[in-house]
């Protein structure tokens, strides 16, 4: 990439980052942020006016309050008070989720019990309460509304629940995206099947998937509307692009790594390319010999889902790999400190910022350090593995390098499908991983050489693993 290039890929993205910026701010302006603990529970109120009516609002599975800001932020500008909340085990809750998973009386139970004390906390500021759920917390508000006196209206996005019956909930709205037609059947079987009398709506919001739908423009004006028809208000608020302004920012802070890396001198050219044989033997090894080897291993010693195995499964990955390379003739290279210092505080410090700000929460309570640690014993090897690798190769080569990666997981969930399949729950984590941070990680291997930006990566990505996954508990 030419001198020029980088400068206009910089001016771009600054850009980018200075229009992405302006509408994330402008969605909170206004908006009071107040933080409050129910027990355990951290609870973050939004608030646009004092004596606004309360709602309590739930996030989805690996969510945490910061995700349903699309939502929360925009009824607080209309003079609503929004109570988001982590559910046990995710965000910055430190207790984790425990419970039987598969048993309505049992994880879910847990789950109904926080919400209904959350209710009663908001009920004593703000009295009448209406709830907004995404995905698994629909349930969970469903069930919460049945067991609670003068509940509000419901706005459920992503809806399914067992609990909803033909009189109640009364006054409840689905939302559900275009790409969800599974769900869009149950939303509008609860409509059909609703009791004469009973208010319910099921609209579906276009061009969303499962998570994109957290910042609907459509969905977010529904729920505002709806919300207003019930308590008899007009306010108001702009329903601004937050969606694509999140990932304008966090791509411009990616696209910015590049000119900002070329501030530093450079420690190292590139290394001379394998043959394709080579290159295809050193995705291969590692992408059989982990499952293969982790399979037989008993990982249930961390309190988080797979969190042990994954921290295996990339060891034996990475370690594999740096031997196929090594046996292939490849070399490590410059050691460069700079260049894996530069990677880490551009990936958990200034994206991380930004992530945890406007998107989803991006930094750990102390519960979770030990299990950052844990990750990072295998995620350290198999980045510096993969930066190597990928040093300086064509994009073919790398989508096959992350490609056989995946692939390895999607093994290790056959041969034990029951115990590890939240492991295709991480599978996105990973390609947004690849795409967003691969991008930091190849510039900085192009000019401080792969052992530093490797390590770098690792850590990032131990953290990122240990901040997304839900903390729990068997017992």
């Amino acid at each position: 990439m030419t001198v020029r290039w980088h400068r206009w890929l910089a001016v771009a993205a600054l850009l980018l980052g200075c229009w992405a910026l302006w509408t994330l701010e402008s969605a909170r302006s206004g908006v009071t942020f107040e933080e409050m603990s129910v027990g355990p529970t951290p609870v973050t109120v939004w608030a646009g006016s004092e004596d606004g009516p309360a709602v309590v609002m739930a996030h989805g599975f690996a969510g945490s309050r910061q995700m349903m800001q699309g939502y929360g932020l925009l009824l607080a500008q209309a003079g609503y008070r929004v109570y988001a909340y982590d559910f046990e085990g995710h965000g910055r809750h430190p207790t984790p989720m425990s419970g039987d998973v598969t048993a309505v009386d049992g994880t879910t139970r847990l789950l109904v019990n926080q919400t209904l004390e959350v209710i009663a906390a908001a009920r004593a500021d703000a009295g009448d309460v209406a709830l907004v759920g995404h995905s698994m917390a629909t349930d969970v508000l469903v069930r919460a509304a049945l067991e609670t006196e003068g509940i509000g209206p419901l706005v459920l996005l992503a809806t399914f629940s067992g609990a909803v019956t033909a009189q109640a909930p009364d006054n409840m709205l689905m939302i559900t995206g275009a790409w969800e037609p599974r769900l869009q059947g149950f939303a509008a079987d609860a409509v059909a099947d609703a009791a004469e009398g009973v208010r319910r709506e099921a609209i579906v919001v276009p061009a969303v998937d499962h998570v994109a739908i957290l910042h609907s423009r459509a969905g977010r004006t529904a729920a505002l509307d709806w919300l207003n028809a019930y308590y008899g208000r007009d306010g108001k608020a702009q329903v601004r692009p937050t969606g694509w302004a999140l990932v304008g920012l966090l791509a411009a802070i990616t696209m910015l790594f590049a000119p900002v890396a070329r501030l530093f001198p450079a420690a190292g050219g590139l290394p001379d390319e394998l043959s394709w044989r080579r290159f295809a033997a050193i995705v291969a090894a590692p992408m059989l010999a982990a499952p293969t080897l982790a399979a037989p291993v008993d990982t249930q010693v961390l309190p988080v889902l797979v969190a042990d195995y994954l921290a295996l499964h990339l060891l034996i990955y990475g370690l594999v790999q740096l031997g196929a390379l090594w046996a292939t003739g490849a070399r490590p290279g410059p050691i460069s400190i700079l260049g894996g210092v530069l990677v880490l505080v551009w990936t958990v410090g200034v994206f991380g910022f930004a992530l945890d700000r406007y998107g989803a929460n991006f930094w750990p309570v102390p519960e979770r350090y030990g299990i950052i640690a844990a990750l990072a014993l295998g995620a350290v090897p198999f980045m510096l593995a993969d930066a190597r690798a990928v040093q300086g190769a064509g994009l073919g080569r790398r989508v096959l390098a992350r490609l056989g990666f995946l692939v390895s997981l999607g093994l290790a969930v056959a041969l034990d499908f029951e115990g590890l399949f939240f492991l295709l729950l991480i599978a996105p984590v990973i390609v947004l991983f690849f795409l967003s941070f691969g991008w930091i990680g190849r510039m900085a291997a192009t000019r401080f050489g792969a052992v530093g930006p490797g390590v770098g990566l690792g850590l990032a990505l131990a953290w990122a693993l240990g901040v997304s996954f839900p903390l729990f508990s068997a017992g």
